[in-house]
């Protein structure tokens, strides 16, 4: 039986941490966590917020796929896409998800991130 997901990882081109830290940690305010050493080698970084954990890995053929995409749960959705777009991380509103606001947005490595926020009663 699956109890709940422990993280979400996306691939990224060789070179691009600093990059993603900008980003993942100063756009999104996510904390970098430290990769064990045998996994560090490998390059790539990690971050949390909460308890959502993201896996930044490197794949020396990365393409960014345009559709598959982690959710990621906000709080003041509104607030959030405004520091987005204050710190010229282009957003797309998207209205066709009942009960929730929600926005798209392209990360540096160009991976497709969905930020959402429920508006009311929500039916999973």
């Amino acid at each position: 039986m699956i109890t709940g997901l422990d993280h979400i990882q996306l691939a990224a081109p060789p070179g691009s941490e600093p990059a993603l830290r900008a980003f993942y940690a100063g756009t999104l305010g996510m904390t970098e966590v430290p990769k064990p050493p045998a996994l560090a080698a490998r390059g790539g970084c990690w971050f949390r917020s909460g308890t959502a954990h993201l896996h930044l890995g490197i794949d020396p053929d990365h393409h960014p796929s345009p559709k598959a995409h982690p959710g990621i749960r906000v709080h003041d959705i509104t607030a959030f896409a405004a520091r987005l777009t204050t710190t010229g991380t282009p957003i797309t509103w998207d209205d066709n998800l009942p009960g929730h606001r929600r926005c798209y947005a392209i990360d540096p490595a160009g991976n497709r991130l969905e930020f959402l926020e429920a508006t009311g009663t929500v039916t999973e």
